[in-house]
């Protein structure tokens, strides 16, 4: 008598599903995946082979789904059949019931990534990238912007953009404006926290002859310079109160007095103001109007950081690469291995901006056809500041390939880094393959 059927398999069989069941060992496993291909795969949490079943599985099914039972309710069981590959864990006493809806869950989820990658593909297609023209990146919460951009820019409304240094508001500012039916009016920018309080009123509002020391003849400020087109106000915190003031009553009467007059100017201009301070928490202190915030964040567009839109890094280095290397005359193809995997892990605090300086120093001290490791002044963050420049907006798949990666050329082994990180050889040697590496390649590029 053979052993019992789980009896979770019949409603499977019911919803239409083939269920095949392999009691035996390796041999049986083999012979079942030749002749079948599941879309997912149940083994036992508690089995001592388990990272080999698995390792088995994915030669023969990358894309199978596979969900690890135990015995008994054990934190520590299913979590290290998790560590071992499994995609899901649950405990046998659960029921044959939330068994059932897991493995359907899991036979499921490839359908629902396929369509969700589709619409995200179809939604890229549509996107005219060339519209945004020194932009780079691709990835999803970028094409969400952008695409917020392409709506912004058929108002006529003020907008907001906030976002870290270094992200690239002004990019965006820009953006707004060659999709706007101002593109052919002109694109002005002024940086408020360069200036000092009074030579900023003059080169906002201009200033008539005489009207301070030096003043020898009359001078348009920004905003007639920009008018028909776009005025961009970065850094718009570090106004003054009193400048704020003026500020806010051009945005309500459209019209201004040149300092040292008394004409009234109408002026035909749209603001993108940005900033990467919090504006609200500045109108609580007092540092900042609340009447001049809400009319400044009519249309707010946030800016991600870089960590929060990794597989983008790899694509703005190449593109950064390509520039730099025209304008300084020197000949680079590309990036080792070593260094493709060192500007991944790093967590770019300093944004795009810092990733354009890093790849302009080492097309400078690049010495080979590739930029190697060696070549990028990475700066290595803490532990406890790397992970936590990571964290938002980051998925936990990117989390572990970050540490895997991380640990791999510290240790120098990948059964050090296995012991380090409390996994198995196998489980590192599996993501490596899923990544499309080798941890000889890596560790001989990092040597």
């Amino acid at each position: 008598m053979g052993p019992a059927v789980p009896a979770w398999i019949d409603p499977l069989v019911a919803r239409g599903h083939r269920v095949e069941c392999v009691h035996a060992a390796a041999e049986a496993l083999d012979e079942a995946l030749g002749s079948f291909l599941p879309d997912v795969v149940v083994v036992d949490a508690g089995d001592p082979r388990l990272a080999e079943w698995v390792e088995r599985v994915r030669a023969a099914r990358g894309s199978a789904s596979i969900v690890a039972l135990a015995a008994r309710t054990d934190a520590a069981l299913l979590g290290q059949a998790v560590l071992e590959g499994a995609d899901q864990a649950l405990p046998r006493e659960a029921g044959a019931e939330a068994i059932v809806a897991l493995v359907r869950r899991a036979w499921e989820k490839p359908r629902y990534a396929e369509q969700a990658a589709s619409a995200e593909r179809a939604a890229h297609e549509e996107l005219d990238l060339s519209r945004f023209p020194g932009i780079v990146g691709s990835h999803p919460v970028m094409i969400r912007l952008l695409r917020r951009v392409a709506q912004v820019a058929r108002s006529r409304a003020t907008v907001l953009i906030h976002g870290e240094t270094g992200t690239g508001k002004e990019l965006i500012a820009g953006a707004i404006h060659t999709n706007s039916k101002r593109a052919a009016g002109p694109f002005v920018k002024l940086n408020c926290a360069a200036l000092a309080e009074s030579v900023l009123e003059s080169e906002l509002f201009g200033h008539e002859r005489g009207a301070f020391t030096g003043a020898q003849a009359r001078r348009i400020g920004r905003f007639e310079q920009a008018d028909g087109g776009t005025l961009f106000l970065d850094e718009v915190s570090e106004l003054s109160l009193s400048l704020q003031v003026k500020l806010l009553r051009f945005l309500q009467e459209r019209e201004l007095e040149r300092v040292g007059g008394n004409e009234t100017v109408k002026v035909d201009v749209r603001v993108v103001a940005a900033t990467n301070e919090d504006l609200g928490a500045l109108v609580k202190s007092g540092r900042f109007r609340e009447d001049l915030y809400y009319r400044l964040n009519v249309v707010r567009l946030e800016v991600p950081p870089l960590r929060a839109r990794p597989s983008d890094v790899l694509e703005l280095a190449s593109h950064f690469l390509v520039e730099l290397a025209a304008e300084n005359e020197v000949e680079v193809s590309g990036f080792t291995e070593a260094a493709k995997q060192a500007l991944l892990a790093h967590p770019w605090p300093g944004n795009v901006r810092a990733l354009r300086n890093a790849i302009e120093t080492a097309v400078v001290l690049c010495e080979g056809e590739r930029v190697d490791v060696g070549d990028l002044p990475l700066e290595p963050a803490g532990e406890g500041d790397a992970l936590q420049a990571m964290v938002p907006g980051v998925t936990l798949e990117e989390l572990e390939r970050w540490a895997i990666l991380r640990t791999l050329r510290a240790m120098g082994s990948v059964q050090a880094a296995a012991d380090a990180l409390g996994i198995s050889k196998r489980t590192i040697q599996y993501r490596l393959q899923s990544w499309g590496l080798t941890a000889k390649e890596l560790l001989r590029d990092e040597a």
